[in-house]
């Protein structure tokens, strides 16, 4: 077999290894966030505890799209295309600013949860 047949099923292997590491960081996120719901967002119904799981839950995602663009990034390391560098580029716009809204909520949120914990 040629080395850049094997190189190039290596890269593949680790693209596809890298979103689907995403892919389950995601699915993992949304599960948990649904379990606390059910267990702890119907039992208690306090505004306090949907937002710990709404922070849980960004953090999750957050934490997927980082390795989805990371798989991004990838794909498009080997020999690029000019189009494909265009691709990458508006994926990665969209996931940067999708990370900075989460990751201001996050914060926004976290705030708000301490304060209310000091109030108590």
């Amino acid at each position: 077999m040629d080395v850049e047949v094997i190189l190039h099923r290596g890269h593949q292997f680790v693209v596809t290894a890298v979103e689907l590491v995403g892919a389950l960081v995601i699915v993992v996120g949304a599960g948990w966030a649904a379990a606390r719901f059910v267990v702890d967002g119907l039992r208690f119904r306090d505004a306090t505890v949907f937002t710990r799981i709404r922070l849980s839950l960004g953090r999750f995602l957050t934490l997927g799209l980082e390795f989805q663009l990371a798989a991004d990034i990838l794909r498009t390391a080997l020999s690029p295309t000019f189009a494909q560098i265009g691709q990458l580029a508006a994926i990665a716009a969209i996931r940067t600013a999708l990370n900075y809204v989460l990751g201001r909520e996050i914060e926004r949120e976290q705030r708000q949860v301490g304060e209310k914990g000091r109030s108590r």
